[in-house]
């Protein structure tokens, strides 16, 4: 874990957050600052910066956060959904540890 990490801080539990979702790969929770009705990110619990920084053995978690996104769906009924990564600081992204945003409307 990355000592500075807000989400590796949030894994270890040092700091606060609503869980949806908890398993020995990823962590899912509401968004401090939702932009939509459910809004969630859903984060493995290897810290890995980026999406340019998924390696070959990660596959099988990045796969897991889809699986997981899909129980959102169903768990809080939504009607739809948009799931998201933003990479990179020109690509939006503001903590640099891999995350999805997973977005819903009923």
């Amino acid at each position: 874990m990355e000592s500075n990490c807000v989400f590796c801080k949030i894994i270890d539990r040092k700091l606060p957050a609503k869980v949806e979702y908890e398993d020995d790969q990823i962590i899912v929770f509401h968004c401090k600052d939702p932009s939509a009705p459910v809004h969630l990110l859903a984060v493995p619990k290897k810290h890995i910066p980026t999406l340019m920084n998924v390696e070959e053995a990660d596959l099988p978690v990045i796969s897991h956060i889809h699986k997981i996104a899909q129980q959102m769906y169903r768990q809080f009924n939504l009607d739809g959904m948009r799931v998201n990564n933003n990479c990179g600081e020109k690509g939006g992204q503001d903590v640099f540890h891999v995350h999805y945003h997973i977005k819903g409307w009923k």
